[in-house]
């Protein structure tokens, strides 16, 4: 039945007691100040409980039929009336009975005949205090769905972001396409068997699983430090070139070691360096780089391993065609106890044709979404920035950028004319966005990236185009996470950073205020990084020769009224300088 809306009404209080003299007593010393409803029995208030939802319920004890024990009993047991409090009224002074209905789960017990003031106090001081607990309650319910919905985000944010960079190292690898993400399958499919025939079981229960997996993503990461003629090579590699290649399994833990020591969430890192330096090493020892041997090898290695060659046999190479799945299998079957570890192969044997199945596109269920991610997303940025140090970008760059970011932004802040435009900016993900301003140079070929002399015109248009492979980047994340909103900043700052007031910068030729704002501040801020810092083409200027420099370049490269904001902070810079 419809229920009596309480909104903007007064609270609303039902008496029961089988004593009409006792009702209209009460009633008569409620009535000011509350709604007050009266029902003579226990039958009778369940029958008005269908069309009233009161804030409070006074409830006497001795009634015939059903007593007050009963009925609080039956309302405790109703799941949409169990929350309404109850105060039990009494002519009877029992201790015993009154420590009964109190664990019962009534709220009050008072003495009939009751003084009308205490009683309203009483009861005005209980719905003072529901209120604020229902006030509390409906905050921390909403906190927490909040919370579960940025967790969430910054999972999958992640997720997406070590996709990215397992992406980028497969763009420089043309043997490669589609195999970070067909061994990340295999790697889920070979652990539920595991888990089913109880191999292994006490080290897979221990692991994150969804984290395991997610960091299998990582496995070639060290790739990145290849050089191109090598790992782009279409030919069959010669015995020096193979070395050099098979150096990228050190690289890779490399890598993942600069980060794990900028970073205490470093399980995702560990799982992703184990797989990076394992995945080589062979059960009977003759495997890279550390020639491990049988269970010294790390049971996330051994795993990489097996998965590792299913797929490389089963997909084209530029220097060998596919093997049929059967043929596949067989030479796992053949390399059971000297590449692979036996039982881990054993069980591959068991279920290969599952793996047949998903290898021929067949659908393998999501990532749990219950798992809560132990790695932070400022870890998982730091992978991208670390990486591109290996290629050729500086890890201080990033770090300087920051902090000159965060003293401009401060200042913007407090400016009459940009504190509107900034108060709606999350500045955190700002300044952790501005770490992907450069992410576009890891798409650039490294004998350009890391010249050391004056680039030549063809070169420099080639570099140029890193602000366009960083917003290819950038959306590609984004299109990998409902959160992707989350770096709104980093696609502005990624490819406008190099637009130049006058309409002169690229890579859109944007003109003054139609440049974003984030491109406008990070354009002052990475010049004046790039003239304070050495380059192997030329050394640093000073602080006072760069400022100089930013403020001639006023109204044409820079914005005009940002640069007098920059020459008003230029000391703060100066100190971010040297921190």
């Amino acid at each position: 039945m419809k229920q009596v809306n309480m909104e903007n009404k007064r609270n609303i209080i039902i008496i029961v007691d089988d004593n009409i003299t006792n009702l209209t007593v009460a009633k008569n010393n409620l009535s000011e100040k509350f709604n007050v409803f009266t029902a003579p029995s226990g039958k009778k208030l369940f029958q008005l409980l269908e069309k009233v939802t009161p804030d409070l319920i006074l409830l006497d004890i001795e009634m015939p039929e059903m007593d007050g024990f009963e009925v609080l009993r039956i309302l405790k047991s109703t799941e949409h009336q169990a929350h309404i409090p109850v105060f039990f009224l009494t002519a009877k002074i029992d201790p015993e009975n009154e420590v009964k209905g109190l664990n019962m789960g009534a709220v009050d017990y008072i003495t009939k005949p009751f003084s009308r003031e205490l009683l309203l106090k009483r009861i005005e001081l209980h719905i003072s205090f529901e209120k604020q607990r229902q006030e509390i309650m409906n905050y921390s319910h909403n906190l927490e769905g909040e919370i579960s919905k940025k967790t969430k985000m910054v999972f999958e944010l992640q997720s997406a972001i070590l996709r990215t960079v397992a992406e980028l190292v497969e763009c420089r690898d043309s043997v490669t396409g589609g195999h970070i993400e067909r061994t990340q399958n295999y790697l889920r499919l070979l652990v539920d068997f595991l888990l089913e025939h109880d191999i292994y079981t006490a080290e897979l229960l221990s692991w994150d699983v969804n984290l395991f997996i997610m960091s299998s993503q990582l496995h070639d990461v060290g790739k990145i430090s290849i050089k191109d003629e090598i790992l782009m090579k279409t030919g069959d590699l010669t015995s020096e070139e193979f070395e050099e290649m098979k150096k990228h399994a050190q690289y890779g833990v490399d890598i993942i070691k600069r980060i794990e020591g900028k970073t205490t969430e470093n399980e995702l890192m560990n799982f992703a360096g184990i797989m990076a330096g394992n995945h080589h090493e062979k059960w009977d020892g003759t495997g890279y780089p550390q020639g491990l041997k049988g269970t010294d090898i790390p049971l996330a290695g051994r795993l990489m391993a097996i998965v590792d060659v299913y797929d490389a046999l089963t997909n084209d190479s530029p220097y060998k065609k596919s093997l049929a799945h059967e043929e596949a299998v067989e030479i796992i079957r053949q390399g059971a106890g000297t590449h692979f570890d036996p039982l881990i192969a054993e069980t591959f044997l068991a279920h290969e044709k599952e793996f047949k199945n998903l290898s021929l596109g067949k659908d393998l269920p999501p990532l749990s979404e219950k798992q809560e991610p132990r790695q932070n997303l400022s870890s998982a940025l730091k992978l991208l920035i670390n990486i591109m140090d290996f290629r050729g970008g500086s890890d201080e760059h990033t770090e300087s950028i920051q902090r000159y970011l965060e003293i401009f932004i401060n200042a913007l802040a407090a400016h009459p004319d940009y504190k509107k435009e900034i108060s709606g900016w999350h500045i955190d993900l700002f300044l952790m966005s501005s770490q992907l301003h450069d992410i576009g140079k890891m798409a650039v070929k490294d004998n350009i990236l890391n010249k050391n002399s004056k680039l030549t015109r063809s070169e420099f248009d080639d570099i140029k185009n890193h602000t366009e492979y960083g917003i290819k980047i950038i959306k590609k994340i984004k299109e990998n996470v409902d959160g992707g909103s989350m770096l709104h900043h980093a696609e502005a700052l990624a490819g406008c950073h190099h637009e130049r007031w006058d309409g002169s910068g690229y890579p859109l030729g944007l003109r003054g205020s139609g440049i974003p704002l984030q491109g406008r501040i990070m354009a002052i801020v990475d010049a004046y990084e790039a003239l304070t810092s050495d380059r192997p083409h030329r050394i640093k200027k000073t602080h006072k020769e760069a400022v100089e420099i930013i403020r001639s370049g006023a109204g044409t490269q820079f914005d005009p009224g940002l640069v007098k904001i920059f020459i008003e902070q230029e000391k703060e810079f100066e100190k971010g300088a040297v921190a």
